[in-house]
């Protein structure tokens, strides 16, 4: 098997595996689609935003529950644009544990949110490691010379992706 070859069925296995384990859903295969050889980067570019983003309301969620009087509907809120923006892009599992902590915070429950924040920054930096690790798997196969297979086009999603993932990062809207 040659180099190519080899790069290329480890990519591939290696997508599957993020799917089986639920790391990843379908929204992510759509989020591929959008990619073509005009915008080759296109994926790594949102995900790239949504990993600003989502430090960004991961920082933001630690220092709300870090005060004396914890703001639950802030702390809510941050998750609420954590939970949209790991949706569009298909982190299911980060998706799944803000769904829960949103729940702890509408009972108020500081003991519960300080738990799933911790799990959500776990969660978070698992998808992050394994996309990362994807995007260098596909820059290894294109150095060896392979390629990346094409994606139908898919245009009925693109504007949700941008909005849920710009919304918040006023630099990177069109002035």
């Amino acid at each position: 098997m040659d180099a190519v070859t080899r790069l290329h069925r480890q990519l591939v296995d290696y997508s599957n595996s993020l799917f089986q384990e639920g790391i990843l859903d379908n929204q992510f295969g759509h989020l591929q689609q959008l990619q073509d050889e005009s915008n080759p980067d296109f994926v790594a570019e949102v995900v790239n935003l949504y990993f600003k983003d989502s430090e960004r309301l991961l920082n933001e969620i630690t220092v709300a529950l870090d005060q004396q009087n914890v703001d639950f509907t802030k702390v809510g809120g941050h998750v609420h644009q954590l939970k949209g923006s790991s949706s569009s892009i298909g982190a299911q599992r980060v998706n799944n544990v803000c769904t829960a902590f949103r729940s702890f915070c509408e009972e108020r429950n500081i003991e519960g949110c300080q738990q799933y924040l911790q799990h959500l920054k776990q969660e978070y930096y698992l998808v992050k490691n394994k996309l990362q690790t994807l995007f260098q798997l596909q820059q290894q196969l294109l150095s060896a010379g392979g390629s990346i297979p094409a994606y139908e086009m898919s245009y009925s999603i693109l504007p949700l992706i941008y909005l849920t993932l710009l919304q918040n990062d006023h630099n990177a809207l069109p002035h």
